[in-house]
């Protein structure tokens, strides 16, 4: 199984006629994710690789296509209108891959979506990726397997790296999910942390956090009181000096708070072993394997 998509899963895509959209757009075809139809305003009545529709609003898409899950390719200055609009038109998902929207944009949303009900993942992300079953954003379709680890992470690169060493491990992930790094983001580490631990699909975790905020600390303390699985962690930016920009705005470590040793000290107290590298994160996971089926 798999957390936030399942068979009834039907995706269009926004921003599905530009050079980012297009091209992820056909890896998602290729990987057999259920693209029903794509949205750019002005190009509705074309047709994308001969098989997707193509409409001028997600209204439109939604009621001619009945899909539930939009996935976001335009540019930053567009990207809240376009999150606000597949909220409006009864979206269920929305995954945002856009890199560069602004902050304040994302206060305003997430309110609004939090008032439909409507889940977002992202935005500068990229997107969740469910073995077998369905790939909504940029993650590379060959570098996973059909398996019950479950992957969150904050780090695009590195959720590809890690991933990478589970399947060459012969560890199969049951959902690859990159929340992303800004400060406001709509699926927080502890949302993901929940879905997992419901997911009879996953039975071991592994966390990829990086400095700044306190998003990996709250995870943690909900792994102590709620979840018996095995569990790892690696957190990236160990070397970063306070104050200073890491690749994600919300990277940063302010007033003493948000560094890598805070965040290890919470996984930790909770039990959670926490990589030195990520290359230590198979055999780590391995060992807590081994050790609870002993």
């Amino acid at each position: 199984m798999a957390i936030f998509v399942d068979q009834n899963t039907r995706v269009i895509v926004q921003g599905i006629t530009g050079r980012d959209g297009s091209f992820h757009t056909q890896g998602m075809l290729n990987y057999g994710t259920p693209v029903v139809g794509g949205v750019t305003p002005g190009k509705g009545s074309q047709v994308f690789a001969d098989r997707v529709p193509i409409f001028d609003t997600v209204a439109d898409a939604v009621a001619a296509t009945g899909a539930n899950t939009s996935v976001i390719f335009v540019p930053p200055p567009h990207a809240a209108g376009a999150i606000l609009e597949a909220a409006d038109a009864g979206v269920s998902l929305v995954v945002c891959i856009t890199e560069g929207v602004p902050t304040l944009d994302m206060v305003r949303v997430m309110p609004y979506l939090r008032e439909r009900g409507v889940r977002l993942i992202g935005p500068n992300c990229p997107g969740l990726l469910a073995p077998g079953l369905a790939k909504l954003g940029i993650m590379p379709a060959s570098i996973v397997k059909p398996g019950t680890v479950g992957v969150v992470s904050r780090s695009g690169t590195l959720t590809y790296e890690v991933v990478w060493q589970l399947t060459g491990a012969g560890l199969g992930q049951s959902t690859c999910l990159g929340i992303g790094g800004d400060p406001v983001i709509g699926t927080t580490f502890l949302d993901a942390v929940e879905a997992f631990a419901a997911d009879p699909g996953t039975d071991a975790l592994v966390l990829i956090g990086e400095i700044g905020g306190d998003a990996e600390e709250r995870a943690a303390a909900y792994l102590q009181d709620r979840v018996d699985m095995p569990v790892v962690a690696f957190i990236a930016g160990r070397t970063a000096p306070p104050g200073k920009r890491m690749g994600h705005a919300g990277a940063i470590v302010t007033g003493g708070s948000g560094t890598a040793a805070d965040k290890t000290k919470a996984l930790e107290g909770a039990g959670i072993p926490v990589a030195q590298r990520a290359g230590d994160i198979v055999p780590l996971l391995r060992q807590v394997q081994a050790k609870r089926n002993r």
